[in-house]
């Protein structure tokens, strides 16, 4: 399903959602996590320009596919395999991360939530698009589609765990049945 028209086509049209909810700053410092073979990539170059793009997946087949799909001889774009968990930045030293549906698949998606956080400039932004168990966890999805079955999150988990990690959500287009597409701002100062 990843790697389907259908799936890049509906991609193409978030990302360009994405664009018009929220701008980057010049020279920006942009990470996707779960990259899968790179499409998401190719068109957060195209549409956001960041001076770099780096680009994380746990499955070492999608990155050597997004090496194949992304402009050979682009400069700026990293790709590599990588764990949410355990991202190689330091404190707040990205302006933007993307996911793609990505949140829903970790585990300890908190932890993952967290990750994002720390590695997020203050006034960063993640740009995010998720999936909620009605949607993944019916007879069919379960199927055709593997996802953990503990700790998944609902609507109210996420939002309350968005506002827990330091984020304000600014933008969003929600069902509470399907998932959710949203930008979430790191807060400049930490609550207190």
């Amino acid at each position: 399903m990843v790697n389907s028209p259908v799936r890049v086509a509906v991609q193409r049209l978030l990302v360009r959602w994405f664009k018009e909810k929220a701008s980057l700053p010049p020279g920006a410092k942009v990470l996707e996590v779960g990259c899968g073979r790179g499409a998401g990539a190719a068109m957060l170059l195209k549409e956001f320009a960041p001076a770099t793009l780096h680009a994380l997946d746990l499955d070492l087949t999608m990155i050597r596919q997004a090496k194949a799909y992304l402009p050979p001889g682009q400069n700026g774009i990293f790709l590599y395999v990588g764990d949410l968990l355990h991202l190689p930045y330091p404190n707040a030293a990205l302006d933007a991360v993307f996911g793609f549906g990505v949140l829903h698949h970790v585990p300890d998606w908190r932890a993952g939530l967290a990750e994002i956080t720390r590695v997020l400039k203050p006034g960063g932004r993640y740009f995010l698009e998720e999936f909620y168990p009605p949607l993944y966890q019916n007879f069919i999805a379960r199927r055709i589609f593997l996802h953990p079955e503990e700790n998944r999150f609902h609507r109210a988990d996420l939002h309350q765990a968005l506002e827990a990690a330091g984020f304000e959500t600014q933008t969003i287009m929600e069902h509470s049945s399907v998932g959710i597409l949203g930008v979430a701002v790191k807060e400049v100062a930490p609550r207190g």
